[in-house]
């Protein structure tokens, strides 16, 4: 049975990005500070298609796992049109619903990947994904404010967190506003690395 889960990178003060995101500015230039542990990584750059990284030990395996384990992606607007413009073809080699107000027909690539513009809301998306996932799991690409929407209704089982050993000081907070009252937590794996800290969580609704 798919879960529901995220895969996201944080600073040590809770950001997710940076402030004035666009296309021209994806992740509102804060990526190389907490994502640097990354983009050492072969697995990352394999996984967007293009040569890379010269690191290939667990964090790497982190990176191959979710890829592995994933059958279906939602994202929102914002991050997909930061993507667009300069994701390889087939990258998610899976479908890929995007929640938006924009009308638009699907975005058939070469290979396995298929954008779907979802126009009416989460549980929409979700039971979209679900059929495409096929029993695999369904990650909540980003950006923030959409894995906010699944946290705050109750539908995200897992989550794993890369905590970059940097203070960004302002930007858009992952857990901005969350309710105490939706989960119990489990810490699943804290993994070290030399660059952040990997934490996996699994979520019971309360």
């Amino acid at each position: 049975m798919s879960k529901i889960i995220f895969d996201s990178a944080i600073s040590l003060d809770g950001f997710f990005a940076g402030e004035d995101r666009s296309p021209s500015n994806p992740m509102g230039g804060v990526s190389p500070k907490i994502h640097g542990w990354m983009f050492k990584q072969k697995a990352f750059w394999k996984h967007i298609k293009m040569e890379g990284g010269t690191e290939s030990g667990k964090d790497s395996e982190l990176i191959d796992a979710v890829f592995a384990r994933t059958g279906a992606y939602i994202m929102g607007k914002r991050m997909f049109e930061e993507g667009e413009v300069v994701w390889a073809e087939d990258l998610y080699e899976a479908d890929v619903y995007v929640l938006t107000h924009e009308k638009r027909e699907p975005w058939v690539q070469k290979g396995s990947t298929t954008f779907y513009f979802v126009n009416d809301g989460i549980e929409s998306a979700l039971e979209k994904a679900r059929q495409s996932a096929k029993g695999k799991d369904i990650r909540i690409q980003g950006g923030a404010e959409t894995i906010q929407q699944f946290l705050n209704a109750g539908l995200v089982d897992e989550f794993f967190i890369h905590i970059a050993p940097v203070f960004l000081g302002k930007g858009i907070r992952l857990f901005e506003g969350m309710s105490p009252d939706t989960y119990d937590f489990e810490i699943a794996e804290v993994i070290p690395s030399d660059r952040t800290t990997h934490l996996r969580y699994r979520l019971k609704k309360k």
